[in-house]
């Protein structure tokens, strides 16, 4: 009976739609250049316990619908001819510790990276548009992907944040739909982006002040309210 349940919602219409978003912003990441090879991740939460989720050794490029899956928020795989990937386990510690969020997305974009494989954060309080779409980033330490430590560091690093530079591995964000998670992914390269062409330059960043940010912090909160 349960396992009924599960395959009606899976090829529900509602998850259908579901499907096709996920391969249409797994295309976006590839062709803007956040993901190469088989590399990132897409995660949409269906229900209280289901979530649909991109297959592993997969280009996010040259998917169809045909190819996700659907696990339980403990990571049981429950749909999906595919094999589900084990970095998914980072996806769902977002999930299960912050429930307005909706959708994950994990990239390796270039200039993020780049601060990643260094174990840094960029500059922040320095734009409008990364305090009010991104607010804090959190850095999560080095840990083997897939592991259950990395998905300790994430889950705990999570909580009041929407993303996270991962030491040594690349980035991943999340929102309340998974359209706005890659939105915040496209954010946060920008913003990287112009934090290495300020270094580049060896010029002087010129940060907000403390009440900017509170500023910025409260238009932050009505984009989420």
């Amino acid at each position: 009976m349960e396992e009924s349940i599960h395959i009606d919602l899976f090829y529900a219409e509602k998850t259908e739609q579901l499907k096709r978003l996920v391969c249409d912003i797994g295309k976006r990441m590839w062709e803007r250049g956040y993901v190469d090879g088989n590399g990132g991740n897409i995660s949409v939460r269906l229900s209280k316990e289901c979530v649909l989720c991109t297959p592993t050794y997969m280009s996010k490029g040259r998917m169809q619908s045909s190819d996700l899956c659907m696990v339980d928020l403990g990571g049981k795989q429950l749909a999906g001819d595919r094999r589900i990937t084990s970095e998914i386990k980072t996806h769902l510690a977002i999930l299960r510790k912050n429930a307005n969020a909706g959708g994950c997305v994990h990239a390796h974009p270039p200039y993020t990276t780049s601060y990643a494989v260094c174990g840094q954060l960029p500059p922040l309080g320095a734009m409008a548009e990364a305090e009010i779409f991104l607010g804090d980033i959190g850095l999560v330490p080095y840990a083997t992907p897939g592991s259950p430590l990395i998905v300790q560091y994430v889950e705990e690093l999570s909580v009041g944040r929407t993303a996270l530079l991962m030491q040594g591995h690349g980035a991943i964000t999340w929102a309340a739909s998974v359209e706005e998670a890659y939105w915040k992914m496209e954010n946060l390269e920008t913003y990287c982006e112009i934090m290495h062409l300020v270094a580049c330059r060896k010029d002087t960043l010129v940060p907000f002040t403390l009440e900017q940010r509170r500023e910025l912090s409260a238009l932050r909160k009505k984009f989420e309210s």
